[in-house]
């Protein structure tokens, strides 16, 4: 039996429970799964263009590089799966509810909060978003990153968790915050009831695909995105994996959602055209 090797980045010690698990249901249907753990999602795309992996469990940055090295060396990747909950996001620009500030273009001049400098959803969209506004980020507006779990893509929510608090506490002006996170902060008390508001939002965005690589065995691929697809959340024993993994179902892969994220790449220099590390202080 061949083996399917899968890449997933270590974000936290569940990645562990939900791969295991994985792997043991797809075993029951005779695919043997095999996964190897990552500390940063660069070292991953790199592994998976080699061809050390075969599908890698992709941050939308991730895929942004992957594809990029893949169409310089005259390959390309495929986006074959996606969660139902990686499609359509958007990323809010929140104020505190008694701020004076009532549009992004009142942003000039003040602090704004954003999460990782390598997050897409905390950092690069919305940075995009305000300079396609009219913000200029380079001149009166003050960018405040908040760098928890670099490499990690804004997996690690404790960057975007930090300018929430900071924006509550008066330390920013504004904080970007993705829609879900401003709810779940909303939940935990991070943000008490009525105390902030929005102001703005970027368009939609799509966030994680599982991507197969340029070496993989197409045959192989398909028969495990098959597999994941027909996955039912009315199936007791899925139902534990699929709430840890964050979704309800998977979804094929599609790649439209990502041109913000292409363009916001160009725009920060963060890879160049072939996928080559461009973003000044990024250490993952």
């Amino acid at each position: 039996m061949t083996t399917l090797l899968l890449g997933a980045v270590a974000y936290d010690p569940k990645v562990v429970t939900i791969w295991e698990g994985f792997r043991a249901w797809l075993r029951r249907s005779d695919f043997d799964l095999d996964f190897v753990l990552y500390s940063h999602y660069e070292r991953q795309v790199e592994d998976l263009l080699d061809g050390r992996i075969d599908v890698a469990w992709n941050s939308p940055l991730a895929w942004v590089r992957a594809r990029r090295m893949a169409e310089a060396r005259g390959g390309a990747v495929r986006a074959v799966l996606m969660r139902d909950t990686d499609r359509d996001l958007v990323t809010a620009v929140a104020v505190r509810a008694d701020s004076d500030l009532q549009s992004l273009a009142d942003l000039a001049g003040r602090t704004i909060g954003v999460g990782a400098i390598d997050s897409p959803q905390a950092t690069l969209l919305p940075l995009s978003h305000l300079r396609a506004a009219g913000v200029d980020l380079d001149g009166p507006a003050h960018v405040r990153r908040f760098d928890v779990g670099v490499g990690l893509h804004g997996d690690h929510i404790g960057g975007e968790r930090d300018a929430a608090a900071a924006l509550v506490a008066g330390r920013l002006d504004a904080a970007c915050l993705t829609d879900g996170n401003l709810l779940l902060f909303g939940q935990e008390g991070t943000l008490p009831a009525g105390s902030v508001r929005v102001i703005g939002q970027t368009p939609a965005f799509d966030h994680c695909n599982m991507t197969a690589g340029p070496r993989a065995d197409a045959a192989l691929v398909e028969r495990f995105a098959d597999l994941l697809l027909a996955m039912s959340y009315a199936d007791e024993q899925v139902r534990p994996l699929l709430d840890l993994e964050g979704l309800t179902r998977w979804l094929p892969g599609r790649t439209e959602g990502y041109a913000a994220l292409e363009r916001a790449v160009d725009e920060s220099g963060f890879y160049d055209s072939e996928g080559r590390i461009g973003a000044r202080g990024y250490r993952p």
